[in-house]
């Protein structure tokens, strides 16, 4: 199948490289010239505009930073909806607010195009080696009939519902990750404040009830002082912002992840923005004053 790829940042470039793996022709955009170069290499064709993707291929994949670049590729100037037909789709699999992928769809079926929200979890591991979990919001029919290409870059699509369901989907995995950190933050730090390895701690409890994929992850990034991004603190601040909103706007209290916006903000201003998110431990390092390391 011929597909248009925009995005080839940390996630979006290996989500492309494993859909040509997969046998799919792409036509990317991004102002990475870097980035294109390596995937015209591997085959992919290019294009300068979203208008321009859209004609050479009739299904876009996105995976953007935020609502606003969706919105701007999807909508904005030579955007996808200035060449939009019936038949066209986009799949978006950036994280970006419930409410936004519903007015993108909206501003998209005025010319026909439909949409998918398909926001996904697993960080530039998984992107890399094709295992990555798909969340999936829109029409069911589409799913089935693009889940072998969901699949060709995720190890699980799944269905959650209408659009915007994809994205709720997101915000409640982006919840959970950020307070698991957090938890795996406070048992590295109490260990050692207690004079006991928090690596032995850690290869104590990895195996009970406790461990968790999020500490098998983050907790040896943080003894061995690895912040190098997976998932950048800015991002996953730019996910509890949609967290925090679309709680409010349905009435479900959210403490915790209120708590960890404050915790994230914090270390952001000690310049840990650009960190992996391994590195919310600095905030308890820094009250604790100590360093989590394997001895």
């Amino acid at each position: 199948m011929k597909l248009g790829f925009i995005g080839l940042g940390i996630m979006g470039k290996p989500m492309a490289k494993n859909l040509i793996k997969a046998g799919h022709e792409l036509v990317v955009l991004d102002f990475n010239k870097d980035a294109v170069a390596e995937l015209i290499e591997l085959g992919a064709d290019i294009a300068q505009t979203p208008a321009e993707v859209l004609k050479k291929a009739n299904v876009v994949v996105t995976m953007l930073p935020n609502s606003p670049h969706v919105k701007a590729v999807a909508l904005g100037e030579n955007g996808l909806v200035e060449s939009a037909t019936e038949g066209c789709v986009l799949i978006d699999m950036s994280s970006i607010a419930p409410l936004a992928s519903k007015e993108i769809a909206e501003g998209l079926a005025a010319k026909g195009m439909e949409m998918l929200d398909a926001p996904v979890s697993g960080g530039e591991p998984k992107a890399i080696d094709g295992t990555i979990a798909i969340m999936v919001g829109g029409k069911k029919e589409n799913f089935d009939k693009y889940y072998d290409v969901l699949m060709a870059m995720g190890g699980s699509a799944v269905y959650v519902g209408e659009i915007g369901a994809g994205n709720i989907a997101k915000l409640c995995n982006q919840a959970v990750v950020a307070i698991n950190i957090a938890a795996v933050s406070e048992a590295m730090i109490l260990a050692k404040k207690a004079g006991v390895s928090p690596d032995l701690v850690y290869k104590a409890i990895r195996g009970g009830l406790a461990g968790s994929t999020v500490m098998d992850a983050k907790a040896p990034m943080m003894m061995d002082r690895t912040f190098d991004p997976g998932f950048r603190i800015d991002l996953h601040i730019k996910d509890m912002t949609n967290i925090l909103e679309t709680s409010r706007s349905v009435g479900a209290p959210l403490p915790l992840s209120a708590q960890l916006m404050e915790m994230m903000q914090a270390i952001k201003l000690d310049g840990c923005g650009v960190e992996d998110h391994a590195s919310i431990v600095k905030f308890y390092e820094k009250i604790a004053n100590a360093e989590v390391t394997r001895d």
